[in-house]
């Protein structure tokens, strides 16, 4: 059978499912209103953005809720609402998204890049302890792929070692660890909102904690130094204009009332895989994992392929898969700019073994998941 990278007949003709996905009633209903009311900014008046933030804390199990222009700024203010500053060491996984570390960048502070479990690909909490130093004063465990990482092992070791856990749920929209929403199980949780997450509104993102004292100190980050009911002019520490406007908020309110069937939806297109006795398997989800919320699915090839040939053909196929993360310790700029990176080897293995299958992809019907086995098959073979 002739691949169509060399001219043959593509396995699939018809487009995925594009991503987002049209605005339903509700936003519209509720963009519309913000528009025609002219409260477009967080600090106008308008409603929907405390609406926000209000609902999103309560799913994540938690009282409080910041909204803000986009996750790596979220993960800034936390980590500096915190208490995060210069000469302090952040630890972060090695298979992660770049903001991980230039958000600890941001605050002065040191990343250390760690190692991630060589089977699930999360940060590993054995590779974290080894990594801890009188330095350390956080943790950022990534829920990578929308799956969460082992918080009970990093909680753990915070209070072991007196350091602070904030968790990167960029890609973790309803995803649950022993049934507990992720976002509200450490110290911070921060949630992205750009135009590739779960929920979108273009960019955006939001900062859950449990703890009030916390959340006055994100809050106050995030809104100019002001303290929370004090004077608007009144700036008694340093902080920054990082706020979520009231129409991102419109688009993002009424997508929880979708979300956990759009992630039913992802889930069921997942279990509908069947990649037989092909050498690929899809990377476990980790233990403890009680609902993911499925934004990538990876998949593991168990001999070495060519991955430049196999991307290429695989799109050609109508198939398109995407190459993931590089280490994060094999970018220079990270490194020249102060970052430490460990050995790790399971990030390097991933690197070059790991695909992914992007989310919009996953909200196809879960009979069309036949066409990314028929294309790997047709590949693979070739």
């Amino acid at each position: 059978m002739t691949l169509a990278i060399h001219g043959g007949a593509p396995v699939r003709s018809t487009p995925w499912p594009s991503w987002p996905p049209p605005m339903d009633d509700a936003q519209r209903k509720l963009v519309t209103g913000v528009l025609e009311s002219g409260l477009w900014g967080a600090t106008q008046g308008g409603s929907v953005v405390a609406d926000l933030t209000e609902a999103f804390a309560a799913r994540s199990g938690v009282p409080y809720g910041v909204a803000v222009g986009n996750a790596t700024l979220g993960l800034f203010a936390a980590l500096r609402g915190l208490g995060v500053g210069p000469g302090d060491e952040v630890i972060v996984p090695a298979y992660t998204f770049v903001a991980s570390a230039t958000s600890v960048l941001l605050t002065g502070a040191t990343p250390v890049i760690v190692d991630v479990d060589p089977v699930d690909l999360h940060l590993s909490a054995a590779a974290t302890e080894a990594a801890i130093t009188s330095k350390t004063v956080a943790i950022m465990p990534v829920h990578l792929a929308g799956s969460p990482a082992n918080m009970d092992a990093f909680n753990a070791l915070a209070a072991r070692y007196g350091l602070v856990v904030v968790e990167d749920a960029a890609q973790a929209h309803g995803a649950a660890y022993h049934d507990r929403p992720v976002g509200g199980l450490g110290d911070a949780g921060v949630y992205s909102f750009q135009a590739s997450k779960a929920m979108t509104a273009g960019e955006g993102g939001l900062i859950v904690c449990r703890d009030e004292s916390a959340y006055e100190a994100i809050w106050s980050v995030c809104n100019l130094g002001r303290k929370l009911g004090g004077q608007w002019y009144g700036h008694p520490t340093v902080g920054w204009n990082l706020r979520l406007t009231e129409i991102q908020a419109a688009l993002l309110l009424p997508w929880l009332d979708r979300l956990e069937a759009e992630i039913d939806r992802r889930e069921a297109f997942c279990a509908a895989l069947d990649l037989g006795d092909l050498p690929v398997r899809a990377v476990p989800r980790p233990e403890g994992t009680t609902r993911d919320s499925r934004h990538l699915l990876m998949l593991r090839f168990e001999q070495p392929v060519d991955r430049a040939f196999l991307l290429a053909a695989m799109a050609a196929e109508g198939v398109p898969l995407d190459a993931g993360y590089p280490p994060l310790g094999t970018m220079s700029a990270l490194t020249e700019a102060g970052a430490r990176a460990q050995p790790c080897p399971a990030t390097q293995s991933a690197a070059e073994s790991v695909v992914w299958v992007r989310q919009s992809m996953l909200m196809d019907d879960p009979a069309r998941a036949a066409d990314i086995a028929e294309a790997l098959a047709k590949v693979l073979k070739a």
